[in-house]
């Protein structure tokens, strides 16, 4: 079954859905050189490729993996404001008790099972996305994904993500006790054996609901929002095609888009990342009861420091996956056009 969809996927016509129409696709830029065999030296590998998806994947690692470490202080403050906000009462607040009690050494508390975690994380989400994006593609059709194209990078995203949430689950549940539990290993090689001896696997799993909850919305809206605002920016305010900007200059837009999403990310999914916090610092509790517990209002505790964490993680998050590509030379398709066959539809109805 999986390899037929691999195979799908990889064969796939919406392996080039958007690519800009030519009426001269031989016409030489250059001497010698046609548009096709630029293009063919351009790229080391085929969209849609098994070493495509490989690399798109490495591409997640890296990029999911490197920016969640690098702002694990941020994140753990965050989360002991979500747990605790009569002790810590905003973000300044919280950094200063948090160093008060424990030093500066302290805000790197999880490090370890945050770099695994969303390193994981990043292969499922970035390398799935990619095939589910080319796999719902070939079956809705050419002309309907261009139609169609947010609800298809929703569709797309929020099947990756099922996926690289179950990839996260363990680390996720051992990182925020070593954050806001009291007593609990300040290490992942102590924390991980003490939950599976007192819980058992159910420890590692029992918060992979509200994970859902919390990362589908997330990343549903991280690549629909990135792909129509990258979309956006070429159609209205860079003065020139995508194919005409330099590597920098696109890579600044890829940032932009990045910081746009991540705002809207963090709102969407702050009550139930709340709600993953209290849930893996209170044993025995469900999701439903911790929820009750918080209230509407203390669903939000937390939620400007998780707006800062959030947009600038998922602009860089965006930033390494494009550099990624670029650096490997990865396909990039631009911007969606209309196809061909459809704008000749469109001209015989209006005719």
């Amino acid at each position: 079954m999986f390899s037929s969809l691999w195979e799908t996927a990889k064969n796939s016509p919406f392996s080039r859905p958007f690519e800009a129409q030519c009426d001269a696709p031989n016409k030489e830029l250059v001497s010698g050189r046609t548009i096709a065999a630029a293009s063919a030296e351009g790229d080391s590998c085929e969209y849609g490729s098994t070493q495509f998806y490989l690399m798109c994947g490495f591409g997640g690692l890296l990029s999911c993996g490197v920016t969640h470490t690098a702002v694990v202080p941020l994140d753990l403050v965050k989360c002991r404001i979500q747990v605790d906000p009569a002790k810590y009462k905003g973000i300044f607040n919280g950094f200063k008790v948090s160093v008060a009690e424990g030093g500066v050494r302290s805000l790197g508390l999880g490090w370890a099972p945050t770099a695994i975690g969303y390193s994981m994380q990043g292969v499922c989400k970035f390398g799935f996305y990619e095939v589910f994006k080319i796999l719902y593609g070939n079956m809705i059709g050419e002309e309907n994904s261009y139609l169609y194209r947010t609800s298809l990078y929703l569709a797309a995203s929020a099947s990756a993500e099922f996926f690289a949430d179950i990839a996260l689950s363990p680390m996720e549940a051992v990182k925020v006790r070593i954050q806001t539990m009291p007593g609990f290993p300040s290490t992942l090689r102590v924390g991980a054996p003490l939950i599976y001896s007192q819980e058992g696997l159910w420890g590692f799993y029992k918060g992979v609901v509200p994970l859902w909850c919390r990362q589908i919305p997330y990343t549903m809206m991280k690549f629909a929002c990135f792909e129509r605002t990258v979309e956006a920016i070429y159609q209205y305010i860079v003065p020139k095609p995508r194919d005409q900007c330099s590597k920098s200059e696109q890579l600044v837009v890829t940032f932009a888009a990045g910081y746009i999403a991540g705002v809207f990310c963090a709102i969407v999914s702050h009550p139930a990342d709340t709600i993953v916090s209290k849930l893996n610092q209170a044993k025995g509790s469900s999701a439903i009861e911790v929820a009750k517990g918080l209230g509407f209002m203390g669903m939000w505790k937390g939620l400007f420091p998780r707006i800062i964490m959030i947009g600038t993680l998922t602009a860089l998050q965006w930033f390494i996956y494009d550099a990624v590509k670029v650096t490997f030379r990865l396909p990039r398709p631009p911007p969606p056009q209309m196809p061909e066959s459809l704008r000749l539809k469109l001209e015989a109805k209006q005719a």
